[in-house]
């Protein structure tokens, strides 16, 4: 594997971010998606929120299951199934019909995203794992970030159907390239499922997955809300707050990159001093909101440690169970996904009761569960070791 990394991890890169790209993307053209198949925006809903709920409960259960199947046999597979659904959605006849084309590849999500996390860690030492990890989330995080303008600008300038084969393209490019430079993957150590679920019951990888969760969750309480809290409290909006967003998502990009170097070098150190650090950027983007330069200062900082917090989820989570990394990678996935649906939750009911700027106190709030937990889990860390 370690004579082919040059290659691996620039696939693994590509391979996630576009998997990402068609999760995310439907959210910009879930309009035009409706006004195709004459339903309401809340049944189209149903292409974001199902697929989230597929990835959530898969990521806990497939990739160990699937864990001791040759890796690029298992890549090729899930590459397909992505490009054949969304071809199939770019042509379906009836909403039913685009709705399965969507969520039956994303049972497959976390088997992919969970295998890359695994495969660019084991291409390098154990020192450098970290950075690797960082290259292949930073698709992740361009996936979420590049994911709704690309299909908005494609569905307006072309078509929805043009949107699908162009993720659908990303797919067969990153098949191609894992069928001729990717070389067969054979797991050496073939863990059972058991072995594997059993590892979760430790207190360590308990508090990882608690972290993970509230991390998530602190982020998405206010990203969630994210234009209304630009527009109705700082007061950006129309192509401002576009460049704004733009610039969150290319901070992302600098928080994966600067993660993978941190945790490589003072990984205690960097995952205690992650919360803090988010703490002092929700106060800046509460108390900032009024004052331009520090509202869009405090809006790229915010972008960063959302990158950085990828990162610190994975890594958490994965060194708690190094025995079993699939397994460990979708339950990084699939907490993911409960975290952002608990911030989402807490800080939609936070806006409704007491406006946007409320959403920052939902955010503090998980920041300081997501303190507690990296707390513990660095005690138990140091009392293991």
């Amino acid at each position: 594997m370690k004579s082919n990394k040059n290659y691996l991890v620039p696939i693994l890169f590509l391979g996630t971010f576009g998997i990402l790209c068609t999760e995310t993307g439907i959210i910009g053209i879930l309009p035009q998606i409706a006004a195709r198949f004459g339903i309401d925006l809340a049944q189209a809903g149903l292409l974001v929120s199902l697929f989230a709920l597929a990835v959530a409960v898969s990521g806990a259960t497939l990739p160990a299951a699937l864990s001791r199947v040759n890796r690029k046999t298992m890549m090729l597979v899930v590459l397909g199934a992505f490009a054949l659904g969304n071809v199939v959605f770019a042509f379906a006849p009836t909403f039913e019909v685009a709705l399965a084309a969507r969520v039956l590849p994303a049972f497959l999500h976390p088997v992919y995203c969970s295998a890359a996390f695994a495969l660019a860690a084991a291409s390098v030492s154990e020192s450098e794992a970290p950075k690797a990890t960082s290259k292949v989330m930073m698709g992740v995080s361009l996936g979420m970030v590049v994911g709704v303008p690309l299909s908005s600008l494609l569905a307006n300038a072309l078509s929805v159907q043009a949107v699908m084969i162009a993720f659908a393209l990303i797919n067969v490019v990153t098949f191609i390239g894992t069928l001729l430079l990717v070389p067969s993957m054979p797991v050496a150590q073939k863990m059972s499922y058991a072995q594997q679920v059993s590892s979760v019951k430790s207190p360590l990888a308990v508090a990882s997955l608690a972290a993970t969760a509230f991390i998530q969750a602190a982020i998405f309480a206010t990203y969630a809300y994210v234009a209304e809290y630009l527009g109705d409290v700082m007061g950006i909006e129309g192509n401002a707050q576009s460049a704004l967003l733009l610039g969150f998502g290319v901070a992302s990009l600098l928080g994966n990159y600067l993660a993978g170097r941190l945790l490589s070098k003072a990984a205690r150190a960097t995952l205690l001093a992650f919360p803090v650090a988010v703490l002092a950027v929700y106060l800046l983007l509460y108390f900032g909101a009024d004052v331009f330069p520090l509202a869009v200062a405090a809006v790229v900082v915010w972008g960063l440690a959302y990158g950085f917090g990828n990162n610190v989820q994975q890594f958490a989570t994965s060194t708690s169970m190094p025995d079993a990394p699939d397994f460990a990678n979708g339950l990084f996935i699939s907490f993911g996904n409960i975290g952002i649906t608990l911030g989402t939750a807490v800080g939609g009911a936070a806006l409704a009761a007491f406006g946007p700027q409320a959403t920052v106190g939902a955010s503090v709030a998980f920041v300081v569960l997501s303190a507690a937990s990296l707390v513990v889990r660095s005690r138990l860390v140091r009392n293991r070791g």
